[in-house]
C-alpha cells in the first residue's frame, strides 16, 4: 500500500512587527478570499492602511496559523489599555463589521486560531466589536476555553441583493410613487454615473472627501471625517481595494461637474456604501440623494449577484424608509481564567454605559424641545421697521 505524504503541520506564532504586516498582503488577500463570511474590512488594504493611521507602535498584535508556508488563519488586533489591558480588533471606531480570517478547507486551522488566542490572551482581555451575525468570530467564541462574554453592540441595516424595483414592492403604493418621481427627477436632470479608475482614485477620494466636508458644513459632521489621518487612510485603502476588485468609487455628474461622490465596500457576500459627499446644489434642485446612491448600489449588487446591501452601521430615517432588516453587531469578550475578574469588570462597564445610552435616547425629544427652547431664548428679537 502507497502511504501518502503527511500534511504539513500548522504552526502558530504572534506577529509584532509592522513590516511583516505589511508583507503579508499577498498572503492575507488570498486567506480573505478563501474566509467565507469575511467582509471588506478584513482585507488587508483596509487594515494595513488603518494600522499606519491609527496603529501605536509596540501595539500591533496578529494570531497568525500556517500550515506550511501557506498562511490559514488570521486574528488581526492591537493591545489597548481602557484603562485594562485589552487586545482589540485592528480597524477600530471606522471599520462597521469585524472578523477572522480561516481556511474553512483546512482541517485544524480553527483550533490553531483558538489556541493562538488563547496564549495571546496571557495578561489581556480580548475585547472583540462589532463582529456581524454568521461569523467565524462566532464560533470561537462557542469554543472559547474559558471565561466569556457576550453584548450586543451597533445595530446594522440590511436590505436583499436585488433590483430596485422589486424594493419598490416592499414599500406602500404612495410610498413607491413618491420614489419613482424622485427617480424621474434624477433622468430629468441627466446625472451620469462614473466608476473611477484605480490610478484616478487618489484624487477622487480627496473630492468626495471635500464634498463631505461641504455637504455637512454647519450640520455636524462626524469629527473624524474631516482629520488628516482619515483622509490619508481612505485614500491608501480605497486605492488598494479598487484595484483588487474590494471596492468602487463612483462619481455622479451633472452638466460636466462632478457633484457627487461614494465608496462602496464588498466582499464576496455583500456590498455597502461607506462614505459619500455631495455638493449643496443637489439639494438645491431638490434631488434625493439618497435614492440616486440606492439606484447605482442595487444595480452593482445585482450586476455582481452579490445577497446583501448593507446599509451599515445606524439607524437613520432615511435608511428605514426601504424597510431593512435589522442586524445587531456583537460583542465578544474572551479571557483566561486568572482574568476572570477584568472580564466581569469590562462586562459591566460596557453593559452600564449601553443602559445609559439608551435611557439618553428615550429621553432625545424631550431634550432636543429643551434645547430649542433654550436657543430660542438666547435669539435676540429682530428690531423693527
Amino acid at each position: 500500500m502507497t502511504r501518502q505524504p503527511a500534511a504539513d503541520p500548522l504552526t502558530v506564532s504572534l506577529c509584532r512587527d509592522p513590516a511583516e504586516f505589511a508583507a503579508l498582503g499577498p498572503q492575507w488577500d488570498a486567506l480573505h478570499r478563501r474566509s467565507p463570511a469575511a467582509t471588506p474590512f478584513q482585507s488587508h488594504a483596509w487594515l494595513h492602511s488603518w494600522w499606519l493611521s491609527y496603529g501605536r507602535p509596540g501595539r500591533l498584535r496578529l494570531v497568525l496559523v500556517r500550515r506550511g508556508a501557506r498562511l490559514v488563519g488570521a486574528a488581526p488586533l492591537m493591545l489597548a489599555y481602557r484603562p485594562l489591558p485589552a487586545l482589540v480588533p485592528l480597524g477600530g471606531g471606522i471599520s462597521d463589521f469585524f472578523d477572522v480570517l480561516l481556511d474553512t478547507d483546512c482541517p485544524g486551522a480553527r483550533t490553531a486560531l483558538l489556541r493562538g488566542l488563547h496564549r495571546a490572551a496571557g495578561s489581556a482581555v480580548i475585547d472583540l466589536r462589532e463582529v456581524r451575525p454568521g461569523s467565524l468570530t462566532e464560533t470561537l467564541f462557542r469554543h472559547w476555553p474559558g471565561p466569556r462574554s457576550r453584548l450586543c453592540d451597533s445595530v446594522c441595516l440590511e436590505l436583499p441583493g436585488v433590483g430596485l424595483e422589486q424594493l419598490l414592492d416592499r414599500l406602500s403604493g404612495r410610498a413607491a410613487r413618491r420614489f419613482r418621481a424622485k427617480l424621474r427627477k434624477l433622468d430629468a436632470l441627466g446625472i451620469e454615473e462614473r466608476p473611477v479608475p484605480a490610478a484616478e482614485v487618489p484624487a477622487a477620494v480627496g473630492h468626495l472627501l471635500r464634498l463631505h466636508a461641504l455637504q455637512w458644513h454647519g450640520r455636524g459632521v462626524t469629527p473624524e471625517h474631516l482629520r488628516p489621518r482619515f483622509a490619508e487612510h481612505l485614500t491608501r485603502a480605497v486605492g488598494g481595494m479598487v484595484g483588487a476588485g474590494d471596492a468602487v468609487v463612483t462619481e455622479y455628474r451633472m452638466d460636466g461637474e462632478v457633484v457627487a461622490s461614494d465608496v462602496t465596500l464588498m466582499s464576496d457576500e455583500l456590498a455597502g456604501g461607506y462614505l459619500y459627499g455631495a455638493h449643496p446644489r443637489l439639494r438645491e434642485n431638490k434631488v434625493d440623494i439618497t435614492t440616486m446612491l440606492l439606484r447605482h448600489d442595487t444595480r452593482h449588487v445585482t450586476a455582481s449577484g452579490r445577497r446583501v446591501l448593507s446599509l451599515l452601521r445606524g439607524t437613520e430615517p432615511y435608511k428605514l424608509h426601504w424597510r431593512p432588516e435589522t442586524v445587531t453587531n456583537q460583542r465578544f469578550l474572551l479571557a483566561r481564567r486568572r482574568l476572570a475578574p477584568a472580564l466581569r469588570m469590562l462586562t459591566a462597564g460596557a453593559s452600564g454605559r449601553a443602559v445609559a445610552a439608551s435611557a439618553a435616547r428615550s429621553r432625545m425629544p424631550a431634550v432636543r424641545a429643551w434645547r430649542a427652547r433654550l436657543r430660542g431664548a438666547r435669539t435676540p428679537a429682530p428690531e423693527p421697521g
